[in-house]
């Protein structure tokens, strides 16, 4: 099998892929419809609203990110993710009856909006840990990479389908089709080999859930990768709000809307690929993959027409993705097991947790000033991101003159290993659990012996 898919060749990864392959492209429609409702049947084009909206599904994960993240390395994940997904299954299944019978309100959906947020925090943290239950530590970046394209894939799909069901059917019949494509999800679950999981690392006794806080301020290079993803995730990841306005501004109807979320698929798609070919997630690639969001997604802000956008939301999703995946699978594998939860709870709270922040401040702004705008303050804090990530490489060493080459810069992949004093943690993990973390991205992907 090929380096990309090696992933594939573990009997519990193929049916988790597939299974959340069609769960993902339900997730996308009911995403894609959520927002159409509130900008257009709930509101009059009201940006400022579908701020708010993402921003009560996108805090509970950043409220709750302590509890949740015990919770994804306390108990089972496999049930754990049985009852999210279930729930998950029963709030769309509710909207789109609501919406059905004609009596769905804003309140209303912003109540359901809330719901889904606090389910996701739980589901988000064990279901991006329970990866690394499926495969062995040494392939746990190429699975979070096809994981991603999976996403990305039902990204091209989900939209465009969404689209077109709103203009023939109505709205409803979209987040009714995404409770179906939940039990995709909850049969995989059902039918994985729990013989053939990883056995995971526990911490004895009562595991402390600041141990994942202090663990990552022990880390510099988790640091730089957290702020990174929360300016992107706060101010350039609004997607929903960028692509509804262009979409209102150049004249287009949902299914217009769909297409354009569809398009921003198959760079990211072509991203999350390309990620998965890497034998290894490097902090470098985070970096690089930011400052190349921040220059497509000013570019995008001045296209003139719709199809000119949509050509540039392909460099954007390509960009977007291949920082997203790159870190995702930076934290994974560089993260002590017994913390693993904890600290992809931090990780995704602050992912997630961004876009309580940004997204009301880019709608307010998308409402004032116009889509482009809006665009154009991603892009800027997309160059902040990317100040911090290469301002970290000089400043740590890491980054300097070739030897012999003057104008040519290189990045020192020989730093040791540096190892944290266990205490800093958790007295109960010091016992069992010794803590090496590795200084630099050449490690990633192994652990030092």
């Amino acid at each position: 099998m090929s380096n990309m898919f090696r992933s594939f060749s573990v009997f519990n990864y193929r049916v988790w892929f597939i299974g959340a392959l069609v769960s993902n492209i339900g997730a996308w429609m009911q995403a894609t419809a959520l927002s159409w409702v509130v900008l257009t049947e709930l509101t009059d084009n009201d940006a400022a609203a579908m701020g708010i909206t993402m921003a009560l599904q996108f805090a509970p994960p950043l409220l709750l990110v302590g509890v949740t993240g015990w919770v994804a390395d306390r108990f089972e994940r496999r049930r754990l993710l049985v009852v999210t997904q279930g729930l998950l299954l029963l709030i769309g299944v509710a909207i789109g009856i609501l919406l059905l019978v004609g009596v769905m309100t804003l309140p209303l959906m912003y109540t359901f909006a809330l719901a889904l947020g606090v389910v996701a925090a739980f589901d988000n943290p064990a279901r991006q840990a329970f990866v690394s239950d499926l495969v062995a530590r040494e392939a746990a970046s190429n699975a979070v990479a096809l994981n991603a394209a999976s996403f990305n894939g039902a990204r091209m799909i989900g939209p465009a389908l969404a689209g077109v069901v709103i203009v023939a059917v109505g709205t409803g019949w979209v987040f009714l089709v995404n409770g179906v494509t939940f039990f995709a999800m909850i049969i995989a679950l059902w039918l994985i080999r729990t013989d053939e999981l990883i056995p995971r690392v526990h911490a004895p006794g009562a595991s402390r859930l600041a141990d994942g806080f202090r663990y990552v301020a022990r880390r510099p290079d988790l640091i730089v990768t957290f702020a990174m993803v929360f300016l992107v995730g706060a101010f350039g990841m609004n997607f929903p709000i960028f692509a509804s306005t262009m979409a209102i501004e150049f004249g287009q109807e949902a299914d217009g809307y769909g297409l354009l979320s569809s398009i921003l698929a198959v760079g990211s798609l072509a991203g999350a690929l390309l990620a998965a070919r890497r034998d290894r997630a490097r902090i470098r690639v985070v970096i690089g993959g930011t400052l190349l969001f921040a220059a497509a997604a000013a570019v995008s802000a001045f296209m003139p027409t719709y199809w000119a956008y949509a050509v540039t939301l392909m460099f954007t999703g390509f960009a977007v993705v291949t920082m997203l995946t790159t870190a995702n699978g930076y934290v994974q594998t560089t993260t002590d097991p017994a913390l693993r939860g904890r600290v992809l709870a931090l990780y995704m709270a602050i992912l997630m947790g961004g876009t309580p922040v940004g997204a009301p401040i880019v709608g307010w702004v998308a409402d004032e000033w116009g889509p482009r705008a809006a665009i154009l303050l991603g892009a800027v804090a997309a160059v902040v991101a990317f100040a911090i990530g290469a301002t970290w490489l000089i400043v740590s060493g890491r980054l300097h003159r070739h030897e012999q080459r003057r104008f040519r810069l290189t990045i020192d992949e020989t730093r040791p290993l540096t190892i944290v004093p266990p205490e800093e943690f958790s007295d109960q993990i010091a016992q069992t659990t010794p803590i090496r973390v590795p200084s630099d991205d050449r490690e990633t992907g192994r652990r030092a012996s």
